[in-house]
Order: structure tokens, then sequence, then C-alpha cells
């Protein structure tokens, strides 16, 4: 037992990422008293601005906004904080060796038909999920009456589709992407467009079962944010963490960087404070952890304070990465074949067939990375020049598959992977070996390291059956509560996952705010 120091706050955060911030945001203009800890150097997280060589700067992590809720940015003022757009709307285009590019959302040919019909119902379905991911999981198997309307309006979100839709949404939930775009088009690059968001960011390949459910959880996000559609902060994802902090100081939250926490304090079975790594204790009513399931539980606190099911359960969370992140310094803007200039500003994407992406999947069972790997890319110095020195740019390049547990190990085997990305690029992008000034790989184990995610998992966790809604992180830790009273998650291990959404900060905080009076 840890004796509880004299300074006491009513919430601390640990951790300054997007949900850190949205949940301190929330509780401080509720008129609570909210200490945000953060252990780097800049707020943010993965979704942070980082210098990676002298002048160029990019987004740490995720690099583009598709999920940040339109409701979420009106409540908290985001804008009037100082959030500016570099770009919005941006458009998605399928790079294709040997062959023109393909515009994305503009097909033509035999799937064009089929194409408006598919994104038409799967734009119903998303709008109607959308409304899950921005409401506290309802608990299975209790009498309260919250859960138990919470779950009567799940049903009611599917059910108010229409007898035909809810039966085809119902049907198509538990199957592989794969499965689902043969239904529907003929072209092999369409449907290797269209299988890549739902294999992004995951352990999974277009056969996975499951993989439609990740598609739909990105196009609910997606349906939260309105018309903003693919948008790019101006000076990268750093400058919404900046509005967020903003935000968050408005309302009256204080914010500490360089404070990283050392474990979490506990008196009378109850979470009472911090200590950080510099020995300093700092005492709260409530303990909000934006860090990942394992980190908090397993690290922070100790399995010591938790029952052995419980500590098994969050053994067995699946939370090793499979995706990493490459960042090139150029020394002139790269030429993608037959791309315009308004397409290379936006969202470029090497997923070839759905064929292709299950064989790059393939090596990732055996602790490989692929050998033909799929990427989406990014060069926001396009539309962003202060990322770059003048006439200079950044590109930035979201990676599958690259493993965690690489067998031969990523200190042996990262140059010999950055070649073969830069080799990949220049298969589309001639001439752009000689441009590159300096090159930066960040694999799982790197983002484990640097922004503290257990495995470097992008989502803080499989998004999964068995780890989604209401047993997501495990059971006994939904609802963003804890075993340990006074201890609470807000990160993207729970409800409703990954991506910069920030649900889950706002939902912890609602929930928060019923406890602690």
């Amino acid at each position: 037992m840890n004796a509880a120091p004299a300074t006491r706050h009513d919430c601390i955060v640990v951790g300054g990422g997007h949900n850190g911030l949205v949940c301190a945001s929330l509780l401080a203009r509720a008129g609570r008293s909210v200490l945000v800890l953060e252990a780097n150097s800049r707020l943010g997280g993965a979704a942070a601005t980082r210098e990676f060589a002298p002048g160029f700067r990019v987004s740490a992590g995720a690099h583009l906004l598709h999920a940040l809720p339109a409701e979420l940015m009106s409540e908290l003022k985001l804008e009037s904080h100082g959030l500016q757009w570099a770009a919005s709307a941006l458009p998605t285009t399928a790079l294709l060796a040997g062959a023109p590019p393909l515009a994305i959302g503009e097909p033509n040919g035999p799937d064009a038909a089929a194409y408006a019909t598919y994104a038409a119902r799967m734009r119903r379905f998303a709008a109607a999920l959308a409304p899950v991911l921005a409401a506290t999981a309802p608990r299975l198997g209790t009498k309260d009456w919250s859960d138990r309307l919470a779950l009567l309006r799940l049903g009611w979100q599917i059910r108010r589709l229409g007898r035909t839709d809810m039966r085809e949404l119902l049907r198509i939930g538990g199957m592989n992407v794969y499965d689902l775009l043969e239904e529907h088009f003929q072209s092999a690059a369409l449907k290797g467009a269209l299988a890549f968001d739902a294999v992004l960011g995951t352990n999974f390949g277009p056969r996975s079962p499951g993989s439609v459910l990740t598609l739909l959880h990105r196009l609910a996000g997606e349906s939260a944010a309105g018309t903003a559609g693919l948008a790019s902060p101006k000076g990268g994802m750093g400058a919404l963490a900046d509005a967020l902090a903003n935000a968050a100081r408005a309302a009256g939250a204080a914010i500490r960087l360089d404070a990283p926490v050392a474990r979490i304090l506990v008196e009378n079975d109850r979470a009472c404070g911090v200590e950080l790594a510099s020995g300093e204790r700092l005492a709260a009513r409530a303990v909000v952890s934006n860090a990942d399931p394992k980190t908090t539980l397993l690290k922070l606190l100790g399995a010591r304070h938790l029952d052995a099911g419980f500590v098994r359960r969050l053994t067995h969370f699946r939370s090793r990465g499979l995706t990493a992140k490459l960042h090139l310094a150029l020394g002139d803007a790269p030429q993608f074949t037959g791309v315009t200039a308004a397409r290379l500003a936006g969202r470029l994407l090497i997923a070839p067939s759905m064929e292709f992406i299950e064989a790059a999947f393939n090596h990732s069972k055996y602790g490989e990375f692929s050998a033909r790997p799929i990427l989406e890319i990014h060069v926001p110095s396009l539309r962003d020049p202060s990322l770059a020195p003048a006439g200079k740019h950044v590109l930035s390049a979201i990676v599958q598959y690259a493993p965690y547990d690489l067998k031969v190990g990523w200190d042996a085997a990262r140059p010999r992977f950055i070649e073969l990305l830069t080799d990949t690029l220049g298969e589309h992008a001639p001439g752009l070996g000689n441009q590159i000034l300096s090159a930066e790989l960040l694999a799982p184990p790197d983002l484990e390291r640097e922004f503290h995610m257990s495995g470097g998992h992008w989502h803080h966790g499989e998004l999964a059956f068995d780890q989604f809604l209401m047993v997501r992180p495990v059971p006994g830790a939904a609802q963003h509560r804890t075993p340990l009273d006074g201890l609470y998650l807000c990160g993207a291990g729970c409800h409703p996952g990954g991506g910069v959404m920030g649900w889950a900060g706002r939902n912890a905080a609602l929930q928060i705010l019923k406890q602690v009076a």
C-alpha cells in the first residue's frame, strides 16, 4: 500500500495523446481540476509532428485525418484554438505498374454502376453505425437499465435501416472483405484499393474473417467526420494536438511535458495518484490513462493489484503491431507516373489487387516483412510548405506488413527494408532514389519505444470481434473503468478503438463525470 501525497487533483490524465487531451478538456470544462502528464517533450503521441532530418518535419504516425468527428471539433472549438487546414477532401489514387493510375471514387467501365450502388449502401451502413462509436459500449448480462437502453439503441440503429439493408449488414458483418468485393466488382485495381482500407493498421489480409468489420469501423468514423473527407492539418498532425491542448488549457486543465509516469499509486484498494520517474508524487481522486491497456494495468499499476483471471485475459490481448512508417526527405517534388498535380497532393495507394495484398500479408505469418509491401503515400509539403525547406519536400508512407517480432531483428533488417521500400516507390516514381536526402523507418518496436505503445500497435490492440465494442479491451475493463476503483482508460485500447477520432477520450470523460463529483 502506498501513502498518498499531499497535493491533490480531481483527475490526472496519463499521456497527452489526442484522446487524453479530449478527455482532459471535457473534464476541465465540467469544473474538475485536471493535470495532464506527458512523457515526451511534445504532445500528440503518435499523432505528433516531428523533425526527422534537419528542416524536414512530418506527422510521426497517422498522416491524414479521416475520422475526426465534426461534432467534437465544434464542441471543443478547435478552429478557434488554432487548428487550420492545409487541405481537405483529398482524393485517393491507386498506383498501378505499367498502367494508368486509377482515381478511386470515379470508376468507369463495367464497375461504374456497381460502385455507385456499393458506395451508397456502405454509406448507409456507416451512418447507422457512427452513433455506436460516440457512445459508451453497453455491458452484457447486467440488469442496469442504462446498459439495457444502450443495447436497445444499438439494435434500433440497425433495425431502422429497413429489412433489406438490415439483413445485408448482418450478412456481411462477419465476412472477409475479399468475398464482399468479389461479389460486386470486376476491376482488380479497384478491389485492391477498397480492400486496403479494411486491412490498414491490422493483422489482417483481405481473406481474414472480420476484415469487413474493420472496413465498417473506418467508414463509420468517416461518416461522423462529415464532409471534410481526407484532410491534412496545417503544420502536420501535431497541429491538432496543439489545438486540443489549447482547448484543454482554456478550460482550466494544466499540462506538463517531460513528465513520464513510473507507476500508479494505490491506497485502500483505490487509485490515488501517480509517481513520476523523477520520484515526485501527485495525488488525484481519479487517474485516467491514455496509455494502452497493457502498459497501464501491467506496468504502471502492476499485476499484484489485479486478480489472476483478469491478468490472464489482458496478457492475451492481441497488440503486436504489423504497420511501419517511412519518412523521406526529398530534394524535389516526386513525380509519380500518370498522376496529376491535384492527385499527387492527395492519398496514393500501392495495392494493385486483393491477391497482391494477401501475398504481402502472408510473409508476416512467418516473422518476415513483405517482399512486395502495400503502401499509403502522402506528400504533405505539396500543400504545406512549412514542413520542408524551400523547394524541398517530405514524403510519408504507411507500410504493411512489417511485423513487430521480425525473425531476423529490426536492427539487422532495417537498411534492407528501407531499400526495398524506396525501390517500390521508384517503380511508380522514376528517379525518386536520386532525390532522397534522408530516410527514416519507424518499425513497430520503434513506435513502442518512442510512443510507449505495447507492441507498437497503432490501435493499441487489434480491432477484432473478440476485442471490440463491449469486450474491448477485455471483459472486466469495459466502459473505460478498470477493476481498480479510481482508475480509468481513455485511449485507443478501449471502445471505439484506434484512429484519430477522440471518441474514446470523450466517452471516458462522460463516464468519469458520473463518478467523480
